[in-house]
């Protein structure tokens, strides 16, 4: 353990007190007195660090020993607790704890520790000249009790990083709040104190979260890189179960008081608290004999929906062709992609470090302040991992349409990145409107904390070399033909001529069944009797084996040790099996196919000899391959499902809104989120010969190129009917209901036709005349300037297409000026498993609270605040009269 102690070298016994790191410091300094200052300065900083592990986590006697010889600097920190070893973390600049060995590792010649008689002992030295010390390194203690093996089987490595620091921050919050209780005297209370928290407790908690985190340290270094995924065999204590429980208890209580704003840290976010609960659960549950369950069958498992298990890469958000943002805490931009630049009209290097206001209008900025503070604050959020539609800004001052998609992701340095993703979406032409341009802030340096791979050098050139060749293969037979399928099997044949036997190929679908999209074997003839391709066994969440394990995004998996059928648990991991027996399989890799933020299958390679059976490195390139594999599975399916030709069909067919004097218009159209194809939903605004204004909005059934073709038809049978005949607008929806039926038998249609015109000379209100017939449509929506609503149901009729004997009425109501009137589809509010009554009532609550916005933010607020998630298409026009001389009111500019 370093240098040995001279006799007579100086010490000091203390207490276990806060304030005894403060003794610690003076002490040190007062015993170096003549060692050149820097080295003083260092010894000084790093006896505090090393005095107050010991305090928090010993809670024994310290003592402190330091001396120097020929100028170096000899320092010693002991503690009662042999049991208790230290133990290191990974230097993360983001981290609220954990710097203490970090920074003896940084600034200490050398470093150790050491056990024996009783006691522990942490020491290092400081050598001012050359020659430089012997390396050092942290020597591990082992456990001083029974031991039981529990298996943590998928643990997420950036989940399993950030829950650690999140829960090592909130227990020393804890001690410092329970520090602050200390009496005159220096003696802890013993009941609870404002976090109620008991001190007892808190101790207990404190001990056994020591042990957690040295135990899964030393078993994560034990286990194989390169995956996102760990599967870890963790010796841990056998009789620690209680104090596992207190520990849970200890968490929930101090996550309590975070909330509450007692402690200096923020609320545990749910993806860190589940992983928590998984954890120690599992630790409890095996130690009383209970099987594992995966953390990637866990029921509801966040990292499938609100987080990633893979860590963040800058990479990954540079190389995608959806424009894109990634931002920090802070809310500063850390990460940008050429597409997300030309976009929004700036160039990369400027965005960098501004904050993300810049790309949000100034309208909606207090929004995304308040949104973004509560999800700091709370770990909640309501537009996280859903697709929003809102306006972006541009870097010229215009607003830009877009579908925002947001998610969250854990960066190997511990800290939590938001990746933001604006696809452009079709939109009503004149949405994109200017709009102030903020101040751009000068731009911060960011620390990168990106995880790049190791290349290997020197003698394994030609190994790399053959390494990147199959990479560039692979990506370049991707890319050989436009059939997804056909794609994958030429993959296949690359990977049997290189690297396997033979190899599978599984496709996730939309609704989570399992295709088996081809099998290539290296010997054709092995292939002979054919195989079953197709539908596949559903993956249940309570499936175990590695197939299933795989598919819900673990891996990649090393199998070494292959069951035979009769063994497999599930119907999904029986057909597995049997294709192994089938073909032979003396070691596989599963690697899932994960692109962005879902799992799109799986690939299987496998070798049937036990002469080279796969090993870890091959593990490490399978993992490269999938990561390219799955991107082009991805931009297929996206080219099979493509959302452009839809957007540039419905873009065509909306209206440029008419300039009416003293009236105000704005119209939003916001396509599904959860469908490429056309809709039928349409509005539409236009000036009559007589000088008012007609007013539509309408849905054609379905959702498909027919309805959108249908809704064409219709859209201009309408305005024809409606310029032509001058009629009513119950009659004008009688002769569509007959063209309809007559030239388009199979549509069928809900509409609203409104005309609304000026004051009438010598109207002492000002109030405007609106006439309207309804076919089967949601009933307008009034909204008066002082908050006060009434939807507009007076004149209601039967569906276009249906009966178009039938007789409709029209309706008459008086628009003041002020008011809002909202026509809209029910995309817009209807939610499954919601009644339509409190649907609509929903948006005559947002309607009130926008009553005195302007037009433009009161639509974007309904998109934003009903709109986001909806399954369905939404449009939406917006008009509100304003006061004007009554001769000019209603006429067209």
């Amino acid at each position: 353990m370093g240098s040995p102690s001279p006799p007579g070298a100086p010490s000091r016994r203390l207490p276990a007190e806060p304030r005894s790191v403060t003794t610690a410091r003076r002490f040190v300094r007062s015993a170096l007195n003549g060692v050149a200052p820097d080295l003083v300065d260092t010894a000084e900083l790093l006896t505090s660090e090393l005095v107050t592990n010991a305090v928090v986590h010993a809670r024994t006697e310290v003592e402190v020993r330091v001396w120097s010889h020929e100028g170096r600097v000899h320092l010693r920190v002991s503690d009662g607790r042999p049991d208790r070893g230290v133990v290191p973390r990974e230097r993360r600049s983001y981290a609220s704890t954990g710097r203490g060995l970090g920074l003896v590792e940084e600034l200490a010649s050398s470093h150790g520790a050491h056990v024996g008689e009783g006691r522990k002992t942490v020491w290092f030295e400081l050598w001012p000249d050359l020659p430089a010390p012997p390396t050092s390194a942290w020597e591990p203690v082992p456990p001083c009790s029974r031991t039981s093996t529990v298996t943590l089987t998928d643990v997420p490595y950036v989940v399993f990083r950030a829950a650690q620091q999140h829960g090592d921050a909130v227990l020393r919050e804890l001690l410092l709040a329970a520090s602050a209780t200390e009496d005159r005297t220096g003696a802890h209370r013993t009941d609870v104190d404002r976090t109620g928290v008991p001190m007892r407790d808190l101790l207990v908690a404190h001990d056994v979260a020591h042990v957690i985190s040295a135990c899964l340290t030393a078993a994560v270094e034990e286990a194989a890189p390169g995956s996102a995924t760990l599967t870890l065999a963790v010796a841990f204590p056998a009789d620690a179960a209680p104090a596992v429980d207190t520990l849970r208890r200890v968490l929930e209580q101090g996550d309590r008081a975070a909330r509450l704003g007692l402690l200096l840290t923020l609320p545990t976010p749910p993806h860190i608290r589940a992983f928590h609960h998984w954890v120690l659960d599992q630790l409890v549950t095996q130690l009383s004999g209970g099987a594992p369950t995966a953390w990637t069958l866990l029921p509801g498992m966040p990292a499938s929906t609100s987080i990633e298990l893979t860590p963040w890469d800058a990479g990954d958000v540079e190389a995608s062709s959806v424009p894109t943002v990634a931002a920090d805490d802070g809310g500063r931009i850390i990460a940008a992609n050429a597409a997300v630049a030309e976009l929004l009209g700036w160039q990369i290097g400027e965005l960098i470090g501004r904050p993300l206001t810049v790309l949000i209008p100034e309208h909606l900025r207090e929004r995304h302040v308040a949104g973004f503070t509560s999800l700091l604050l709370t770990g909640r959020s309501r537009i996280m991992g859903r697709a929003i539609p809102l306006p972006a800004l541009h870097h010229d001052g215009r607003l830009v349409p877009v579908r925002l998609h947001v998610q969250a992701q854990e960066a190997v340095d511990g800290r939590t990145v938001r990746v933001a993703q604006f696809a452009p979406r079709a939109t009503a032409p004149d949405e994109g409107r200017p709009a102030a341009r903020p101040e751009p802030g000068p731009p911060l340096d960011v620390p990168a904390g990106v995880r790049t791979a190791q290349r290997p050098a020197g003698e394994e050139t030609a190994r790399t070399l053959e390494r990147l060749s199959l990479l560039a293969d692979t990506a370049s037979t991707l890319t050989s033909t436009l059939d997804l399928h056909e794609a994958l099997r030429r993959v296949c044949q690359v990977l049997t001529r290189r690297l396997a036997d033979w190899c599978v190929v599984d496709l996730l679908g939309d609704q989570g069944d399992v295709e088996r999209v081809c099998v290539v074997h290296r010997d054709p003839g092995a292939l002979r009797e054919g195989v079953d391709l197709g539908r596949l066994p559903p993956v249940s969440e309570t499936a175990r084996g590695p197939l299933a394990r795989v598919l819900h995004g673990a891996g990649p998996l090393l199998i070494t040790d292959v069951p035979p059928p009769d063994q497999a648990e599930s119907a999904l991991d029986a057909r597995q099996l049997e294709l192994f027996a089938r073909l032979g399989a003396g070691s596989a890799i599963m690697a899932p196919l994960r692109a962005h933020r879902e799992v799109l299958g799986a690939l299987i390679v496998v070798r049937t000899g036990d002469e080279r059976p796969f090993t870890e490195e091959d593990v490490l390139l399978v993992a490269d391959l999938v990561r390219g594999i799955a991107l082009g599975v991805d931009n297929a399916r996206l080219h099979e499902h493509t959302r452009t030709t839809a957007e540039h069909l419905q873009r065509s067919l909306l209206p440029r809104l008419p300039h009416v004097e003293s009236l105000q218009m704005a119209a939003r159209y916001a396509p599904s989120s959860t469908t490429t194809q056309v809709g039928g939903d349409w509005y539409d605004a236009f000036v009559l010969p007589s000088g008012d204004t007609a007013l539509v909005i309408g849905d054609v059934s379905g959702h498909d190129l027919s309805a959108a073709v249908a809704m064409s038809q219709l859209r201009n049978m309408l305005r024809g009917i409606a310029v032509d005949c001058r009629e009513p607008p119950a009659e004008v929806l009688r002769r569509l209901d007959t063209a309809s039926i007559t030239l388009t038998p199979q549509a069928t249609a809900t509409c609203v036709y409104a005309l609304i015109r000026g004051p009438r000379e010598g109207s002492r209100d000002g109030s405007w005349e609106l006439h309207h017939s309804s076919a089967g449509h949601l009933p307008m929506l009034l909204t008066t300037p002082d908050g006060d609503t009434r939807y507009l149901d007076s004149a209601p009729g039967l569906l276009i297409g249906v009966d178009a004997a039938l007789p409709r009425s029209t309706a008459c109501d008086r628009i003041s000026p002020g008011a809002t009137l909202l026509m809209f589809t029910d995309g817009l509010i209807e939610r499954r498993g919601e009644s339509l009554g409190d649907a609509m009532a929903r948006l005559r609550r947002h309607t009130a609270a926008l009553a005195r916005a302007p037009l433009d933010v009161f639509c974007d607020e309904l998109i934003l605040g009903l709109g986001a998630g909806s399954t369905d298409d939404i449009a939406l026009l917006a008009l509100r009269p304003f006061p004007a001389p009554a001769q000019t009111a209603g006429t067209p500019r």
